[in-house]
């Protein structure tokens, strides 16, 4: 496939992960960002409708996965994929022994440069495309479950969080608070996104603007027959609305 310029597609269900990621591939004369997609439904569908010939593909997405994706692609003209994770080193590794391209949130610029670089080469190769994107498939299928991470940032910083030393979510007008035992970062996602990444039963909905991680709860006192206040590990307190109080009796089960 030679030289010429590329026409891309950006996947993740982060607005400011595909704001950042297009913004760093402006930067490229050879790449031409066709399109966003906010899920994995989505996805499919503009790749069927602006025929991309790489797509940047975010894993962990509500209700299609980027591995359900790549499982539904059809057409002759497969793209190249691009695997965007925030997966943990252990994890990076596996991919990167199966000969599968990735890119580590927050994405570096000479990391970007690489991915590139090889989806030019693979340009006009569609059996080589087809039998990587086999790969990816078997790949997932035969390894453990990953670990999810979450995507926190402060100033320029971007830092990826364990769930485990997540405290809380705290929604303030526009802005979701992450909260962990020494700060608070700035969430990349709203809190009802969140709620839905967030299948672990740990983490509870006790407010229409807080998710708290029951693991991290110290104390509960009960205020009234309907309403909590719960103090977590780090001293901050939430109130249980009423709505959400039936919550109680999973946290105390728990």
């Amino acid at each position: 496939m030679g030289s010429g310029v590329l026409k891309a597609l950006i996947v993740d269900d982060e607005p400011i992960a595909r704001r950042v990621l297009r913004e760093e591939l402006e930067q490229f004369p050879e790449i031409r960002v066709v399109g966003e997609a906010g899920d994995g439904k989505e996805a499919l569908e503009e790749i069927a409708k602006t025929q991309p010939e790489l797509v940047f593909l975010d894993l962990e997405m509500p209700t299609m996965s980027g591995f359900e994706v790549i499982q539904n692609l059809t057409g002759p003209a497969l793209p190249v994929i691009v695997i965007v994770t925030a997966f943990n080193q252990h994890a990076i590794e596996a991919f990167e022994a199966g000969a599968i391209d990735y890119l580590l949130k927050p994405v570096s610029e000479p990391r970007l440069r690489t991915a590139v670089e090889r989806a030019q080469k693979l340009k006009g190769k569609p059996t080589e495309i087809a039998s990587i994107l086999d790969k990816i498939v078997s790949v997932q299928s035969s390894n453990a479950p990953r670990t999810k991470k979450i995507v926190g940032r402060t100033g320029d910083e971007y830092f990826l969080l364990d769930l485990d030393e997540i405290l809380a979510f705290q929604a303030e007008r526009e802005l979701v608070w992450i909260v962990t035992a020494k700060q608070r970062l700035l969430a990349t996602q709203s809190l009802r996104s969140l709620e839905m990444r967030l299948t672990e039963p740990q983490f509870q909905r006790v407010h229409r603007n807080s998710i708290v991680n029951v693991n991290h709860i110290r104390k509960m006192s009960a205020l009234s027959s309907q309403r909590w206040l719960i103090t977590l590990n780090n001293g901050l307190q939430i109130v249980v609305s009423k709505r959400q109080a039936h919550h109680i009796r999973t946290i105390l089960d728990w």
